[in-house]
């Protein structure tokens, strides 16, 4: 069955010209763009997206790395589309991330490593409601 996933591409994937690399490489991987927009986060957004992070010592870092500049949100569709964007995007550290993914390929360091990707089918609804309404998103099925 068909499931939809969330990634966004931070600040880095923009700042390096990256974008269209990026979502050629995930378009190459049979995902399907249902919804895509550019948007700015602003540090309350940035912190209300990543509170489970909150009382991590790298959140005030993540929020002014997520708050540089704009990001694209996309949701992505495909068969197990949470788990398969993650074999994709490759391991969080672009130095432990496997040959070919987008991290390993465009990927600096644990942070500024280009793509956020949902954990989990949970996670995914509430990150896609965070940016799209329902209206947002193609339905074809």
């Amino acid at each position: 069955m068909k499931t939809q996933t969330l990634a966004i591409l931070k600040p880095d994937c923009i700042q390096k010209g990256l974008v269209g690399k990026v979502i050629d490489h995930l378009i190459s991987k049979d995902f399907r763009i249902v919804a895509m927009k550019m948007t700015h986060l602003n540090r309350e957004s940035a912190g209300e997206f990543y509170a489970v992070h909150k009382e991590r010592p790298f959140y005030s870092d993540l929020l002014d790395f997520m708050t540089e500049c704009e990001v694209v949100s996309i949701v992505l569709e495909k068969e197990d589309a949470v788990s398969e964007l993650r074999k994709v995007i490759g391991a969080t550290d672009p130095a432990e991330a496997e040959e070919g993914t987008v991290r390993k390929l465009y990927a600096d360091n644990k942070q500024n490593n280009i793509i956020h990707a949902s954990d989990s089918d949970e996670n995914a609804k509430i990150e896609i409601a965070f940016f799209f309404s329902k209206k947002d998103i193609i339905d074809n099925q």
